[in-house]
C-alpha cells in the first residue's frame, strides 16, 4: 500500500472506514521532525498492525510559550520519506484550523498529575496534549497506539485518560533511544549549540547515579506500614550535583516520584520513576529513568 496523505480530519475518518472491520490499525501520533525514537514508534506499529497512520501536527494548545511554538523544527520532507521508506499507509497532516475550527471551546481537563512536573513550569500545557491526542483517537479509532517513555509524565496522563475514559484503544509504551552518550533523543536537540549539546550528557549521566542511589535505597528498606514515605531525598541530591557541575545546565526540577500514581515513594510503590528537566541554553530537555522494586 502506498503512502497517502491526508489533511482534513473528515477525510482521514473516511479512509480508514474499509480497514476498521477487516484489520488493525496503529497510530503514532508526532509533531514532526522525526528522528530515530520516532522510527522505532513508527517501525513497531508497521510490524504490529495492518494500517499504521502517523500524524504530523505541530499542535499550538500545548505550547505556553510562542516562541517556541513559533521556532519548533521542522523536516516534512524527510519526515515523507521516512515514512514511505518504513511502510506507512497514511500520514495525517492536518491544519490548526482543522483541528480547532472557529467556536472550537471543548477541552480535556485531569484533576491530578497535570500540574506536577512537567505541568508544573508549563501552564495548560497537558491539556492540550490530552485534548489532541483524544481528537486524534476519535478521528483515527486505532486498535494500538504508540507513545515513547522519554514522556513519562505525557504517558502516564494517556493512560489515565484512556482508562477513566473507557477509551478502545491499546497504548503501547516504547522504550527510549538514546545518542552514543546517553542523551535521549528529542527534536528540541536539534536547538542545541555543539557547547551546549555536550553539557547535555551530564542529564542521562544524573539520572543514571540517582537510579543507583534509589536502589540503594530501596533494597536497604524494611517494609512496615505499606503507606510509609520513604526518604528519596539522597537520590535527588545526588542528580542535582551532578547537573549542577555542568556551567551551562540549569534545573527546572528533578523529582523522584511513584511511577504507578506520580506521587512520594511508599513501602507500597512497586516502581519509582527518576525524572528531571533541565535547561541548556534556551533548549528544555526532559530524561527519566525507572527503577522496580524488588
Amino acid at each position: 500500500m502506498s503512502l497517502t496523505i491526508i489533511e482534513t480530519a473528515g477525510e482521514m475518518s473516511r479512509a480508514l472506514d474499509a480497514v476498521r472491520s477487516t484489520g488493525k490499525i496503529g497510530l503514532v501520533p508526532t509533531m514532526g521532525a522525526l528522528h530515530d525514537g520516532h522510527i522505532s514508534l513508527i517501525k513497531k506499529s508497521v510490524s504490529e498492525n495492518d494500517i499504521t497512520v502517523v500524524s504530523i501536527f505541530v499542535n499550538p494548545i500545548q505550547f505556553d510559550d510562542k516562541n517556541d511554538l513559533a521556532s519548533y523544527p521542522s523536516t516534512l520532507d524527510d519526515d515523507i520519506a521516512a515514512c514511505t521508506e518504513i511502510g506507512v499507509a497514511y500520514i495525517f497532516m492536518p491544519s490548526p484550523a482543522d483541528m480547532y475550527p472557529p467556536g472550537f471551546s471543548t477541552f480535556i481537563d485531569m484533576e491530578s498529575g497535570t500540574d506536577i512536573l512537567c505541568g508544573a513550569s508549563r501552564p495548560g500545557h497537558f491539556r492540550g496534549v490530552l485534548t489532541v491526542v483524544n481528537k486524534l483517537f476519535n478521528i483515527v479509532a486505532p486498535d494500538n497506539a504508540y507513545f515513547g517513555k522519554k514522556d513519562a509524565q505525557q504517558l502516564f496522563l494517556i493512560k489515565k485518560m484512556v482508562f477513566d475514559l473507557n477509551m478502545q484503544v491499546n497504548i503501547v509504551s516504547c522504550e527510549t533511544v538514546r545518542e552514543h552518550d546517553g542523551l535521549a533523543l528529542s527534536s528540541r536537540n536539534k536547538k542545541l549549540s555543539p557547547e551546549e549539546r555536550a553539557a547535555a550528557a551530564c542529564l542521562y549521566k544524573a539520572i543514571q547515579r540517582g537510579a543507583k542511589v534509589v536502589d540503594t535505597i530501596l533494597s536497604g528498606n524494611n517494609a512496615g506500614d505499606p503507606e510509609t514515605t520513604i526518604d528519596t531525598e539522597p537520590a535527588a541530591k545526588e542528580i542535582t550535583s551532578i547537573i549542577q557541575s555542568e556551567p551551562l545546565a540549569k534545573i527546572d526540577y528533578v523529582e523522584i516520584l511513584d511511577y504507578e500514581t506520580l506521587t512520594p515513594v511508599t513501602t507500597n510503590t512497586k516502581s519509582v520513576l527518576i525524572a528531571a528537566a533541565v535547561y541548556f541554553g534556551e533548549t528544555r530537555l526532559i530524561d527519566n529513568l525507572t527503577v522496580v522494586v524488588k
